[in-house]
């Protein structure tokens, strides 16, 4: 009796690997997955800076005597989650002081984040569980934050790193949000703080 084997020969096996491995790459080259990746943590920024805002917009309302925490620094000084000096045509910027700490204020437990507001003064509590850091939180790509005791004001700024929300890009937010630097997403009551 003659025996048959069933089964893939060697052949069959090469050309069915090579067709994966060339859809495989067809697949990356499309979708391109580290510009979507950029994308999600742009995204996560401007959850951040929008948080941030609001919890910032609500200690301004509630608090009758407005504690900037350590004080406002001038310009060209801001509070940063990572170090760096921007250059701009006009100026420049220096994240004089860098912190990293998520605290929410000077109450028990611990002092302030890196953005210094007592958000645990408000009568309600804190509208934040913690500060926000960059996904990413490089010299390049971080959060920053001034105010201008004086007038009550404050800007807070995050760059975006994906093509789609950068200056230019199809979903460009940094060079349309009003503000005075158009390679910044910017945010708060006065955008001409920072830079």
């Amino acid at each position: 009796m003659k025996s048959m084997s069933k089964g893939f020969t060697l052949l069959e096996l090469l050309i069915v690997i090579a067709i994966l491995a060339i859809l495989t790459t067809v697949v990356v080259l499309v979708l391109n997955p580290a510009e979507y990746l950029a994308q999600a943590r742009d995204s996560q920024r401007l959850s951040d800076i929008s948080t941030l805002n609001s919890a910032v917009s609500l200690y301004l309302s509630s608090i009758s005597a407005i504690s900037w925490g350590s004080g406002c620094l001038t310009f060209p000084s801001t509070y940063c989650t990572a170090s760096s000096t921007y250059a701009t045509p006009n100026n420049s910027s220096t994240c004089t002081s860098v912190s990293s700490s998520t605290a929410v204020g000077n109450g028990a437990g611990g002092g302030y984040g890196w953005l210094p507001l007592d958000f645990k003064s408000l009568s309600a509590g804190s509208p934040i569980a913690k500060e926000p850091i960059d996904p990413t939180n490089s010299a390049t790509l971080k959060y920053s934050y001034n105010c201008n005791s004086t007038a009550n004001t404050y800007e807070i700024d995050a760059r975006m790193e994906s093509a789609k929300y950068k200056n230019g890009g199809g979903s460009n937010v940094e060079s349309t949000d009003g503000g005075n630097a158009s390679t910044t997403y910017e945010m708060g009551t006065d955008l001409t703080i920072i830079y």
